[in-house]
């Protein structure tokens, strides 16, 4: 899956919206906000706020996502890891967690792989293979965590 990190708060809420089941419709009744007025914070027309942090978690929380933690992360330079949901943790969970992790490696070798071709890399094969290496990062911290809560007294 090849996602666009977003560069600003307003480009954190459009891919929210963007990935909200039901999209900007959905989304604004969700939130309790006629479609205009919804639009109007979306896309920061003047006279209108911002989506606040809170309105932008409860609809990344029910559309799955994580553009918000992953975008202020990457301001100070971090990665997000997600911290495992204790009731749905079995060691076939872990199994599924570090084959993910196997295939994420993977994808960072393949990305430096692919870059070293031609002997140099390019600054946007360099940004390729950082973004790989932290989903790789952030998807190895989850398992150790979720195999420490699995197993720990």
């Amino acid at each position: 899956m090849k996602r666009h990190l977003p560069k600003t708060k307003r480009q954190v809420a459009m891919a929210v919206v963007s990935s909200y089941p039901g999209g900007r419709q959905a989304a604004a009744a969700r939130l309790g906000l006629p479609l205009k007025k919804f639009d109007n914070h979306l896309y920061e027309n003047p006279g209108s706020r911002p989506l606040s942090d809170d309105k932008i978690r409860l609809l990344e929380k029910d559309a799955g996502t994580s553009h918000l933690p992953e975008y202020v992360t990457h301001l100070y330079g971090g990665l997000f890891v997600p911290l495992p949901e204790p009731q749905t943790l079995d060691n076939i969970e872990l199994y599924e967690r570090s084959v993910k992790v196997s295939a994420k490696r993977g994808a960072v070798d393949q990305a430096i792989a692919d870059a070293l071709d031609d002997g140099v890399i390019q600054p946007g094969e360099a940004d390729t293979i950082l973004k790989a290496h932290r989903h790789y990062l952030s998807a190895r911290h989850a398992e150790v965590l979720a195999t420490l809560q699995l197993h720990s007294k």
